[in-house]
């Protein structure tokens, strides 16, 4: 091969200028590898990727693996808003009843409920405590209730019948 080749070579395999390329060539006695690692440590030419031996040391690099790569935060939010509109589903398909003598007053989804307890807590607690000495019992149904709700009914039931100890005791 001849100079120039060798030098047209380099020098789009280092993507340095023809000047450079020449230089690096006639200081390692026209060896092309030796001008690839000249231009290296001159700081010339980037080192090549994985796929190529390099003289400049380099930190390693750590690939993450694919599965890992959803955990961003834009991916989290969309998990965590895919929960909140399950909640919000399973709120709506249940509801708060409120009964009285065995009857049905009125009922109201669950979603209501914690917003109103959010956003209205003052007056909401107070009145169902209220309630309670009023003979009302609080229950949740709809399709979705499961062990832990029933649990749940039955404190609720507790609850009330403590409240009609309470009255009766007063």
């Amino acid at each position: 091969m001849e100079q120039f080749e060798m030098v047209e070579k380099l020098r789009e395999r280092a993507d340095v200028s023809y000047e450079e390329a020449k230089e690096a060539l006639e200081k390692s006695n026209w060896d092309v590898l030796d001008a690839m690692i000249y231009l290296e440590k001159n700081g010339k030419t980037k080192a090549p990727g994985k796929e190529s031996y390099s003289t400049q040391e380099e930190p390693p690099v750590f690939e993450i693996p694919e599965q890992d790569k959803t955990n961003g935060f834009s991916d989290n939010m969309k998990r965590f808003g895919k929960w909140c509109m399950k909640m919000i589903d399973i709120g709506n398909r249940n509801q708060f009843s409120v009964q009285k003598d065995g009857e049905e007053k009125f009922a109201i989804p669950v979603t209501l409920l914690v917003v109103l307890l959010l956003f209205a807590f003052w007056v909401v607690l107070p009145l169902m405590i209220v309630g309670l000495f009023f003979d009302l019992r609080y229950h949740f149904v709809g399709p979705d209730i499961r062990e832990v709700k029933v649990d749940i009914n039955r404190t609720m039931d507790d609850v009330a019948d403590a409240a009609e100890n309470i009255k009766k005791e007063f």
